[in-house]
């Protein structure tokens, strides 16, 4: 690099290669565990009628790994909301309440 050009310290992005038998899930819940050394994340799904939810799958990371997810994932949820507007969090008595209620009758005119 010479001095006329610009310093860079983002590597491009690898180009991901999918397996052919990759199983897609979809997970509403995350419990997240930690050591010294590590981040554990067991993405679960939290399904109505399930006593236990089932975990689809657990990702270890590094605590620096961890960090720049964290950083990754607040930004890309703020182009997400600059594009279709806010996320809504629910404020029920618990995002179960939330997500698994009744539907509520409509109410009339």
């Amino acid at each position: 690099m010479t001095n006329n050009e610009p310093a860079s310290n983002s590597m491009p992005f690898p180009d991901l290669q999918f397996p052919e038998n990759l199983i897609v899930e979809y997970v509403n819940l995350v419990r997240i565990a930690h050591s010294p050394s590590e981040l554990i994340f067991d993405f679960a799904q939290l399904l109505p009628g399930l006593n236990r939810p089932l975990v689809q799958s657990r990702i270890i990371m590094s605590p620096l790994g961890a960090k720049l997810f964290y950083h990754a994932l607040a930004e890309n949820i703020a182009r997400f909301e600059a594009t279709f507007g806010e996320i809504p969090i629910p404020r029920g008595t618990s995002l179960a309440d939330e997500l698994f209620h009744s539907p509520k009758p409509p109410t009339p005119e």
